[in-house]
């Protein structure tokens, strides 16, 4: 009498082959991600995996949240990794960002319009996607203003939506501040940020 086989699970969650090739994943799919699949972001139509954040990365994400929920004024919200749809089939989730209030709690993707500021912290998978492809798209959504943070050493650079257009006519940021000791911002709402409350 032979042993019956385990049983073994099917294993996490991974997008599917082929709809990955023909790249026609969209928002919609997101929506129904299974609870157990990755934090994904969807870019083109594929869904791409980000990569295992640092404990660096981490205490300034969630340092900065603190500050930007304690100091903004009540018509804005903080948030973290949430997705913004930034078209039919491309949804980013910026490390922190800024939202108008009163937004519904069981949002799982704003909409652009919504988001005033989106902050991403650069790391080392990250750099090429944080410091250009990032930036091109939250600028051709219409998200006014976006913050790169830099690590070792801690480094802000503030940028707002200005009058220059790339060359497919999207407008760019522009950078207006830039910091390792403290940044200071009259929009989207009047800052000083010192950077050593965001790295300790």
């Amino acid at each position: 009498m032979s042993a019956e086989p385990i049983p073994t699970s099917p294993g996490p969650w991974c997008p599917d082959p082929m709809r990955q090739q023909r790249a026609d994943y969209t928002l919609e799919d997101l929506l129904t991600l299974p609870d157990d699949a990755p934090r994904v972001e969807l870019v083109d139509g594929v869904i791409q995996g980000t990569p295992s954040p640092t404990l660096g990365h981490q205490n300034i994400s969630s340092l900065l949240w603190l500050w930007l929920h304690n100091h903004a004024p009540q018509h804005l919200g903080a948030a973290q990794a949430i997705g913004v749809k930034l078209s039919h089939n491309t949804s980013r989730q910026p490390d922190v960002l800024l939202h108008r209030a009163g937004l519904a709690s069981v949002r799982s993707i704003l909409r652009p319009e919504d988001v005033l500021l989106a902050v991403e912290i650069v790391s080392p998978g990250t750099r090429r996607i944080d410091r250009f492809a990032k930036p091109g798209e939250y600028a051709a959504a219409g998200i006014p203003f976006y913050w790169r943070i830099e690590q070792d050493p801690v480094h802000v650079y503030a940028y707002r939506i200005g009058d220059r257009v790339g060359p497919g006519g999207e407008r760019q940021y522009e950078l207006v501040a830039d910091g390792a000791d403290v940044i200071e911002l009259a929009e989207p709402f009047d800052i000083k940020l010192p950077i050593a409350e965001i790295t300790r």
